[in-house]
């Protein structure tokens, strides 16, 4: 699926998603990553949805994101209803969507110049 470009030259944005990888710009991710509008974690090591805890999600919490939006693979997978809880309290929303979503949704929130975060689970 290909994604369309932005108003936002230097900032992350993903411009295609396919079966096991997502590009950024013009380079190629084929591991779970966490993408800010200005930084890109590669090899986050989460597999699976049932990987996602609180502590996984430390370095997308180090942008300093309004919210997550964490992309479950080809479907969508909900991680444990505590997690949602605990990020609520801490004033972060969890926005949980298939990967191609997520990846969509994150284009439209960067060009929109809000603080985002997306952890993109790669199997």
């Amino acid at each position: 699926m290909r994604f369309t470009l932005d108003r936002h030259p230097t900032a992350n944005l993903v411009t295609s998603v396919a079966a096991g990888e997502i590009r950024v710009g013009d380079v190629v991710i084929t591991r779970s990553v966490i993408l800010s509008a200005g930084e890109i974690i590669y090899d986050w090591p989460v597999t699976a949805t049932n990987g996602v805890d609180l502590e996984s999600l430390q370095p997308a919490l180090a942008l300093s994101p309004e919210v997550i939006l964490l992309g479950t693979g080809a479907r969508i997978e909900f991680p444990e209803a505590g997690l949602i809880a605990e990020l609520a309290t801490r004033g972060i929303g969890l926005e949980v969507m298939d990967t191609p979503a997520a990846c969509r949704t994150f284009n439209v929130l960067v060009n929109e110049d809000r603080p985002v975060a997306a952890a993109l689970i790669l199997p």
